[in-house]
C-alpha cells in the first residue's frame, strides 16, 4: 500500500474512533440550561431592549485587532527561509511596533479599564 492509502486509512479509522467515542463520553442529564436555545445566559424570553455596556464592545473589537496580529505573524517561519529574510523581519517588527504602539494608546485612554 503507498503512503497516501495508509495516511487516509488510518485518518479515516482515527476520525470514526473519535466520532464513536463522543458518543459515549458525555453525560447524558441535561438540565433546563442546556435544553435552552440560548446558552448564553439571557432570558430568551424577555425583553429584546435589554441596554448592553459599550465597554463590552470595545474590548471584543480589541479582543479582535490583537487577534489578527497572531494571522498577519503567521507566514513569519516561512519568511525566514527566504533568501533575504531581512524585508520580512522588517514588516514583523513595524506591525508588532504599530500594534504595541495601539496598545499602548488604548491603555493611556482607558479603554481597557473594565470598571471605572
Amino acid at each position: 500500500m503507498n503512503l497516501v492509502a495508509t495516511i487516509l486509512a488510518i485518518s479515516l479509522a482515527l476520525s470514526m474512533i473519535l466520532a464513536l467515542v463522543s458518543f459515549w463520553l458525555p453525560q447524558m442529564n441535561q438540565d433546563a440550561e442546556k435544553l435552552s436555545p440560548y446558552e448564553c445566559g439571557f432570558d430568551p424570553l424577555g425583553s429584546a431592549r435589554l441596554p448592553f455596556s459599550l465597554r463590552f464592545f470595545l474590548v471584543a473589537i480589541l479582543f479582535l485587532l490583537f487577534d489578527l496580529e497572531i494571522a498577519l505573524l503567521l507566514p513569519l517561519p516561512w519568511g525566514n527561509q527566504l533568501y533575504n529574510p531581512s524585508t520580512t523581519f522588517a514588516w514583523a517588527s513595524a506591525l508588532l511596533i504599530l500594534l504595541t504602539l495601539g496598545l499602548i494608546y488604548e491603555w493611556m485612554q482607558g479603554g481597557l479599564e473594565w470598571a471605572e
